[in-house]
């Protein structure tokens, strides 16, 4: 599983992440999602823990937590939607 960080700086980058994070264990991956279009961070990432057991001190720790002048916004990550496998359905017709 993973966590959700919110509301990161926008300068913030996927190693200062893992810097943070790494204070409450090993860090296996760090991903800051960019926008198509604009090519710029949108604001939020994931981080990947060694192990589960890791996750919770740093829930605990860094959510609400003022980091780069924002207040970060930390919790277990929800599984992804796939949105796209709903097609569109409500306007396929069936004769």
């Amino acid at each position: 599983m993973s966590i959700y960080v919110g509301n990161l700086p926008y300068e913030a980058t996927e190693q200062e992440v893992n810097e943070v994070f790494s204070d409450y264990g090993v860090v296996k991956r760090v991903s800051i999602p960019v926008d198509r279009e604009t090519g710029k961070v949108r604001g939020f990432g994931f981080v990947e823990m060694e192990t589960e057991s890791n996750e919770p001190p740093a829930i605990e720790a860094l959510d609400g937590a003022e980091w780069m002048g924002r207040e970060l916004r930390v919790n277990k990550a929800r599984p992804r939607k796939d949105n796209r496998s709903q097609g569109n359905k409500k306007h396929q017709n069936s004769f």
